[in-house]
């Protein structure tokens, strides 16, 4: 074998175990950050939901009123302990819009009759 046969050897040795070290070392970089990820992107998402109704005119408290609402007719007058707003579906025309809540373990959707927010499901 001649001696520039061995060097290209070495250099694409070389590259090659470069390329797998980097490949393991970011695979365990995203590991170790997964967890902050996760939960920096719900973080935003709940943000977004929240921004894009108060964007579009639809009051927060009347939302979270109409929730809490819907919630203690569907649980017998039952107070929900936690309510976070989710997801705001906003089509066009009203009665398409949908408010999508976390209560608890369950999710609660109201949708629009109107101007009326009204009960669609609880699961």
């Amino acid at each position: 074998m001649e001696t520039w046969e061995i060097i290209i050897l070495v250099v694409v040795a070389v590259i090659v175990l470069l390329a797998v070290g980097g490949a393991v070392a970011r695979r365990r970089q995203l590991e170790r950050s997964q967890g902050r990820f996760d939960a920096h992107l719900s973080q935003v998402n709940r943000d977004l939901a929240a921004a894009h109704a108060e964007d579009r005119g639809w009051e927060r408290a009347g939302l979270e009123a109409a929730a809490r609402s819907a919630y203690a007719g569907e649980r017998d007058g039952a107070e929900p302990a936690e309510l976070e707003l989710l997801q705001i579906i906003d089509r066009p025309g009203k009665d398409d819009d949908k408010a999508v809540f976390q209560v608890g373990r369950e999710q609660l959707t109201l949708g629009r009759s109107g101007d009326e927010w009204v009960f669609e499901s609880l699961a």
